[in-house]
């Protein structure tokens, strides 16, 4: 009895100091997380105001990242940056093309990534890694299809979420025109063999062989004929769109090869090939 008597008063003591101490933890834990989230609160409450420039929506920075898109679109000079509004990302993403400029290559950016680009440098140098790969790569492009004859009125990027990006490439009128004057070449190709076939009188086997040859011929161009009409919607432009500079190439390439391959000479397949896309 002795022993319990000499030792209750220790262990009441030990009892309060433990909730004394729990209880003063757990206010300091109270105070710091209403601290964070006070900062939270703050940052999301930040004054923000509309960039000057083009913009899709009503897209709005805080100072921070206003400043670092005035530097951004300082250090691409060569490129025409879009803000983007949070609300229009896919719609800006669907119609990337009609936001064309015919003398800069253009750059879909939204509000939500130069918000952090401005203050996560790893984000950051993602993304204005994308930026001049891309811009590398259409520029590429539009060379290699120079070296084919064929112009590019407008291209450029949409930057997307998870580093990822998409392209597009529009072609005007010209396109059409290129086609015809490359179908006028073919029929004049096709009418000088065809008289000097008739010429050379060659034997029936060859004629008939020929005729062959011309049926294939005539089926290719019902073919290309259709392509050059096109729809309503494509009278003024022809737009491509891809997620890779590779596979936007590839889709302008078949386009043209369609009515090309026929008068082509070797030397002038041989042109623009061996790009090295760095996207």
């Amino acid at each position: 009895m002795s022993t319990i008597s000499a030792g209750t008063p220790v262990v009441a003591e030990s009892v309060a100091t433990y909730y004394n101490t729990s209880r003063n933890k757990g206010a300091g834990e109270k105070k710091e997380e209403i601290s964070i989230t006070k900062k939270e609160d703050a940052k999301e409450t930040e004054k923000k105001t509309k960039v000057g420039g083009r913009t899709i929506g009503e897209p709005a920075l805080s100072e921070n990242a206003a400043k670092y898109y005035a530097e951004l679109k300082k250090k691409y000079g060569n490129l025409d940056f879009i803000l983007v509004s949070r609300d229009q990302k896919e719609f800006a993403k669907a119609n990337a093309s009609k936001y064309s400029n015919t003398h800069k290559m253009v750059v879909l950016i939204d509000e939500d990534k130069i918000e952090r680009m401005a203050e996560d440098e790893n984000y950051r140098k993602q993304y204005e890694g994308i930026i001049s790969k891309g811009a590398s790569g259409l520029s590429q492009l539009t060379n290699k299809l120079a070296n084919m004859g064929l112009s590019v009125k407008s291209c450029g990027i949409n930057v997307n979420d998870n580093g990822a990006a998409s392209f597009f490439a529009t072609m005007d009128q010209s396109f059409k025109a290129q086609n015809k004057a490359a179908q006028q070449r073919l029929a004049k190709k096709k009418a000088a063999k065809k008289a000097e076939e008739k010429k050379a009188a060659k034997k029936e086997e060859e004629q008939k062989r020929q005729e062959k040859l011309e049926a294939g011929r005539e089926e290719r161009r019902v073919i290309r004929e259709e392509f050059l009409e096109g729809d309503a919607d494509y009278e003024e432009e022809i737009t491509f769109t891809a997620d890779s500079v590779e596979d936007l190439l590839q889709q302008i390439e078949n386009a043209g090869n369609l009515y090309r391959r026929d008068i082509l000479s070797d030397h002038e397949r041989q042109l623009g090939r061996g790009v090295d896309f760095v996207v």
